[in-house]
């Protein structure tokens, strides 16, 4: 019995990005998943389902997951379903980057709190509830886990890279000049040549 890839995109992605992932892993059977909603509690729970479903038919789920993508995966409760990550991007301090939205947007907590919901100008929405959750549910991830970051990332720091990896024993792949979206085709080649390396690495 094969194995599967689920592929969780980020902001703005859709699952028909799955398709660039299946060369790459010849063993499996690739599946993206286009949620339908947008907090942590709710595509936690839809990216659980859909582990769970793929599980109940696959002997192992391997997870690749870009930007917010992987922030809601690892609120999903699915450490038990995988048995690797390949995290593109990933937001792993989601309340550091809604406090840094908070600063771009001159907004205080004060503010929010008492607004519950603030429109910002850079096209985020800012909500009192989305923070507090994240306050009282903090990321705990066990999956051996494979990082890509771009020294250019405009939303996560390479601290925050850095010290997510460490904590999670993850190991950190960066790409010099690399932005938060990999799109362009010099980017594209060095993520492939990451999986295709890391993955015959692991073999090893």
């Amino acid at each position: 019995m094969k194995g599967a890839v689920l592929y969780i995109h980020g902001k703005g992605g859709s699952a028909a990005e799955c398709e660039h992932y299946r060369p790459l892993f010849p063993d499996c059977e690739v599946f993206g998943l286009d949620y339908q909603t947008f907090t942590p509690w709710e595509t936690g729970a839809e990216i659980r389902a859909a582990a769970e479903k793929l599980r109940s038919k696959y002997k192992s789920i391997v997870l690749i997951a870009n930007s917010i993508g992987a922030y809601f995966s690892m609120s999903a409760g699915i450490d038990g379903l995988i048995s690797k990550a390949w995290f593109i991007s990933p937001i792993v301090d989601m309340e550091k980057l809604i406090c840094d939205m908070m600063a771009w947007a001159n907004v205080t907590e004060k503010e929010l709190q008492s607004k519950g919901v603030i429109h910002t100008g850079f096209g985020e929405d800012l909500t009192w509830a989305y923070l507090c959750y994240v306050r009282d549910h903090p990321v705990d991830w066990t999956v051996p886990t494979q990082i890509l970051y771009g020294s250019r990332d405009e939303l996560t720091t390479p601290e925050t890279t850095r010290s997510f990896a460490e904590k999670h024993n993850a190991r950190l792949t960066v790409m010099e000049g690399g932005e938060h979206w990999f799109h362009t085709a010099e980017q594209m080649r060095f993520l492939d040549e990451w999986i295709r390396r890391e993955s015959v690495n692991k073999k090893k």
